[in-house]
């Protein structure tokens, strides 16, 4: 089976099933994907232009090294005012029908140097506007990536790595272009962290060839990504395609290996919201959550709140007991040294 290679120069920023492919593969084909970070770039230009004196300068200097300039939009990509995560692609799988399943093979997710995470007033974080005052005018952290299983977030306090593909998914059939930021039957924007390598992805296919994009890489994430960011990065992703003709499905479906990281082993610090409304719910148990980071540890609410995005879990304990639903707020102990 063949091998492709996809760079940086295939970037889209839209879901529309009229983008010309980038590549045609055959089923059982290897690819593999050169991705920008979400910001298209924008980060690192940010620190080449001396936006983030904080910085020590040998890591300013790794980040603007990796500095893109704007990028054109991918030949062919219709004129419009959406303007998405950077995605690689589209990829064209040869005999790919709608009523198919697309077998998507996670084989491997190399981080870039560095990445961020970022949190801002108003902006899409779960607690965004309730801590508009405290994060001022927003915060992004930088991380050093290049220990490779793990990264320091402040002395004492290491988060383990386990890199995943944010957004990976199809064109819908429905005439486009389409925003990438939510994800829908397709896949897209699902940021589901367990998609590290050794998993496999299953897809409905809509539109013929399928037309796989992916981007919007994270080399760790909690479940729920509170502050709209995980750690995000540059990145190269290798996927393995192939096609079920004899199993449709609805949704996206995900086998995936066992915990990619020690993250659990020791212990957890849990804080429940209950509510009737479940993304109050979930507001409560983080807002309980950063003011016990805050005085166990002394973090500062936005560390608190971007230590969370980058390793907390949110889960539905329960959704029966009316009128109330529970959401559960887990920190990982293992991170604190």
């Amino acid at each position: 089976m063949a091998i492709h290679t996809l760079g940086q120069e295939s970037i889209h920023t839209v879901w529309d099933a009229t983008l010309p492919p980038a590549l045609s593969v055959q089923p059982g084909d290897t690819v593999v994907l050169e991705t920008l970070d979400a910001s298209y770039g924008g980060v690192a230009r940010q620190v080449q232009a001396g936006a983030h004196a904080e910085l020590p300068s040998e890591f300013a200097a790794l980040i603007s090294a990796g500095a893109y300039p704007e990028r054109p939009p991918t030949a062919g990509t219709p004129t419009h005012s959406l303007r998405g995560h950077p995605l690689t692609g589209p990829i064209f799988v040869e005999g790919a029908q709608p009523g198919d399943t697309l077998v998507v093979e996670v084989l491997e997710v190399l981080p870039a140097a560095w990445g961020w995470t970022g949190c801002r007033p108003n902006g899409i974080g779960l607690l965004d506007a309730d801590l508009a005052d405290e994060l001022e005018g927003g915060y992004t952290h930088f991380w050093d990536l290049r220990a490779g299983s793990s990264a320091e977030f402040l002395p004492g306090i290491r988060v383990p790595l386990a890199p995943f593909p944010g957004v990976i998914g199809l064109a819908p059939a429905a005439a486009g272009p389409h925003s990438t930021s939510p994800p829908r039957r397709v896949g897209g924007n699902m940021d589901v962290r367990q998609l590290v390598a050794g998993s496999t992805l299953y897809l409905p296919v809509e539109a013929e060839g399928g037309l796989l994009s992916a981007g919007d890489l994270h080399a760790a994430q909690g479940d729920g990504e509170l502050s709209g960011t995980g750690i995000e990065m540059d990145g190269r992703l290798t996927l393995r395609l192939s096609l079920r003709k004899d199993w449709p499905i609805d949704s996206p479906q995900l086998l995936a290996p066992p915990e990619p990281t020690a993250l659990w082993t020791g212990g957890s610090y849990q804080v429940t919201g209950h509510a009737p409304e479940l993304m109050e719910a979930a507001r409560i148990a983080l807002r309980g959550l950063l003011a016990h980071m805050r005085r166990e540890y002394g973090l500062s609410t936005r560390h608190a709140y971007i230590l969370a995005s980058a390793c907390v879990d949110l889960r539905i304990s329960q959704i029966v007991d009316a009128p109330n639903y529970t959401v559960s707020a887990l920190l990982p102990l293992s991170i604190f040294g």
